[in-house]
């Protein structure tokens, strides 16, 4: 079953940091590489993957929530923002990182969507 994805402001200006993030990292990669001629393929920057990885988690939340690699568990510290007795749920965009990124988030508030709450670093 696939979601629609509803985002908080808080989710969205976090997605949208990141991204901005990786694609200036792309552009500098880029002029570095057309600087030394063009002869070398460089690395994806730290920032480049880090938005791939959230991005990607992002796309398995809202076709299958319970993907194995998201591990997806409850999560007791936030409350829902739509009905304070339903749940919220901590899906991992990375693993054994420090820092690693997390997606909370929650089914609705309608039928068929579930809303991002947040994108964070593990503490």
């Amino acid at each position: 079953m696939s979601f629609r994805l509803r985002w908080t402001a808080q989710a969205t200006e976090t997605f949208q940091e990141l991204q901005r993030a990786a694609e200036q990292a792309a552009h500098t990669r880029a002029q570095a590489s057309k600087q030394s001629g063009g002869k070398k393929k460089t690395k994806s920057s730290k920032q480049e993957g880090l938005f791939k990885q959230v991005a990607k988690a992002v796309r398995q939340l809202a076709e299958n929530p319970r993907h194995a690699s998201l591990n997806t568990h409850e999560y007791y510290s936030l409350e829902h923002p739509f009905d304070p007795k339903a749940k919220v749920f901590e899906a991992y965009a990375q693993n054994k990182t420090p820092g690693a990124y997390r997606i909370f988030w929650c089914y609705g508030p309608e039928k068929d969507e579930m809303t991002i709450i947040a994108i964070t670093p593990h503490p």
